[in-house]
């Protein structure tokens, strides 16, 4: 019974934990016109597969061009409105809105855009790894006229235009 007992009290101090929303981490990588925090890494909880957080991005902002490594990410946007461009040339642009998912796969160069010019952008982050992997991309030529690509599922189709 004493081994029961001692788990019961580890699954106490490493069990589940509660990040409040006015306590995350701003001590993480930032952009200019970004501000991005951290709830969930393993200096804050002991993640050792997951980064989680937020960010806010300012009216007009964007990113550079650039890809995560092996990591998989994963943006949900809260409020606002978010561009995201892809591609060797960021020939591919998609856009989301409060409740959309994005899902960004290793290796594919991309930019972050807010494309709202009066409101900020809120979102989530989740990203398959701990450690923060940024590859900046700065010899992309982007093309003119991206070619708008609609995320599709099974329940969404492509819109008829």
């Amino acid at each position: 019974m004493s081994g029961h007992d001692h788990s019961h009290e580890r699954w106490k101090h490493d069990g589940v934990r509660v990040i409040k929303g006015d306590q995350l981490d701003p001590n993480t990588a930032q952009t200019p016109g970004m501000f991005r925090q951290a709830a969930i890494n393993h200096a804050r909880v002991g993640a050792q597969k997951i980064w989680a957080g937020t960010v806010a991005i300012e009216p007009n902002a964007k990113t550079g061009v650039h890809h995560h490594g092996a990591l998989e990410s994963v943006i949900y946007v809260v409020s606002g409105r978010a561009r995201m461009r892809w591609g060797e040339r960021l020939e591919y642009v998609a856009e989301a809105g409060p409740g959309d998912f994005i899902f960004v796969p290793p290796y594919v160069p991309h930019q972050e855009i807010n494309a709202d010019p009066d409101q900020p952008l809120q979102c989530v982050l989740v990203r398959s790894d701990n450690e923060a992997v940024v590859v900046n991309i700065t010899d992309v030529e982007p093309v003119e006229a991206p070619e708008e690509v609609y995320w599709v599922d099974p329940i969404h189709t492509r819109p008829e235009g």
